[in-house]
Formats: structure tokens, C-alpha cells, sequence
């Protein structure tokens, strides 16, 4: 089932939000764990968690200015990668925060980090779940990629460093690059 009441639940909400100011600021949904994302052993479903961090990453790109640039350059985001580790179990009315931030860019992509976190119970704050996400900005207008150096200068016009890339990401990273190889025709 797709998740268009999420949706509307997001766009409704980052109009009473602070804007983001990214990459510095991580955005967070406090979601709650229903009964159409649960698979046969009745916790949530393992594709679940990917199509719930698209929400996530709507939220970064409605309050942070990205929807603005997509508007003006005619953009529109693209996934390229993602990996996931489950820790524990989001079961049925459990409530979690979803957290996204970006960790690190180069001139082509931007490295999404996002969590699912418990919020109540014995292990509140514990992350349930880790995701890396690879993506960027295709212009349909330019038919290309928009440079990440330009889509984050124009949210964020004061000079600003790329960060170190974590050491985690760069081992993601190269695995990903080898993945993308084997797939090559």
C-alpha cells in the first residue's frame, strides 16, 4: 500500500516546522508503526523502512529550500544506492523517529545517514535501524546532474567546508562502486 495519507501528513506538517538549515541540521519525523507495515511475522516489514525513509528525505527537501531549486532548475531527486541494517524490531504501535542527515557530499552525490529510533519503552533511543542513502539532483530542463556544490550553495550561501567523510560511508561507498561494476553491461 502506498503511503499517500504519509505523505499529506508530511506536507502538512513542514508548513508549522522550523526551516532546516542544512547540511548542518538532521530532520525528524516521529512516525508510529501501523497495521499495513507489517510483514507475516507481524513487526514491519524490512521494504517498509526504505519507502518510510522516502518520507524522511521529503521532509529535508520541503523545509530546508531544495524544493525551491528543484522548482527553479526544473530537478528532480534521484536514489541511486541504499544499504540498511536492522538492529531491532519496529513491532505493531510502536512509536520511532525517523532521522535524516546528510553526512557527506561530493561533487556529484549526496550521503543521506537515517535512523529509526525508539522513542518510548525500555529501549527508547535505541536505533532499530541504520540506512546510508546515495543520491542527487537530474535536471530535466539541463538533461544532467546538478553539481552538489551548486544545490547546497544555493540553501546555504555562506561558505562552508565538506565534511570528513565518516569511515563507515567510505567503506560503503567503495562497496557500492564494486556493486555498480558487476553491473555493468
Amino acid at each position: 500500500m502506498n503511503l499517500i495519507f504519509r505523505v499529506l501528513y508530511v506536507f502538512i506538517l513542514s508548513l508549522f516546522k522550523p526551516k532546516l538549515r542544512l547540511p548542518e541540521e538532521e530532520a525528524h519525523l516521529d512516525l508510529t508503526v501501523l497495521p499495513n507495515d507489517l510483514d507475516s511475522n507481524f513487526h514491519m516489514n524490512n521494504g517498509r523502512y526504505l519507502t518510510i525513509m522516502d518520507l524522511g528525505r521529503l521532509d529535508m527537501i520541503l523545509r530546508s529550500g531544495f524544493l525551491k531549486v528543484m522548482r527553479e532548475e526544473k530537478a528532480v531527486p534521484i536514489l541511486a544506492s541504499a544499504t540498511i541494517r536492522y538492529r531491532l524490531s519496529l513491532d505493531p504501535w510502536m512509536s520511532y523517529r525517523l532521522s535524516s542527515k546528510i553526512i557527506w557530499w561530493d561533487e556529484k552525490w549526496l550521503y543521506i545517514e537515517q535512523r529509526f529510533i525508539l522513542n518510548k519503552g525500555d529501549k527508547a533511543g535505541a536505533v532499530a535501524a541504520i540506512a546510508l542513502v546515495k543520491g542527487n539532483f537530474y535536471s530535466r530542463r539541463d538533461k544532467a546532474v546538478l553539481p552538489t556544490t551548486q544545490i547546497i550553495q544555493s540553501i546555504h550561501p555562506e561558505p562552508l567546508t565538506i565534511p570528513e567523510c565518516p569511515a563507515h560511508l567510505k567503506k560503503w561507498i567503495e562497496t557500492d562502486q564494486e556493486m555498480r561494476e558487476v553491473t555493468k553491461l
